[in-house]
């Protein structure tokens, strides 16, 4: 089954939480809660697809080892 298109999606979320903590870090600036409010119900949404994304991307390492061991 072919899923680069889904593994793209996944990864610009994940980036997208990525620079978010990088704000956080940097500025003390969260951009969701910013934007939707202090662990409101949809900032909640947010921060818990970009999780279910990073898990998701644990699958990455797998793909990409057996990618190397096929050439």
């Amino acid at each position: 089954m072919n899923t680069k298109g889904l593994d793209y999606i996944i990864l610009t979320i994940a980036i997208i939480g990525a620079i978010n903590w990088g704000l956080v870090g940097f500025f003390r600036l969260d951009l969701v809660s910013f934007l939707f409010g202090e662990m409101s119900i949809l900032s909640r949404i947010v921060y818990s697809v970009v999780g279910l994304c990073g898990l998701y991307l644990i699958t990455l390492y797998g793909r990409v080892l057996s990618i190397g061991h096929n050439e």
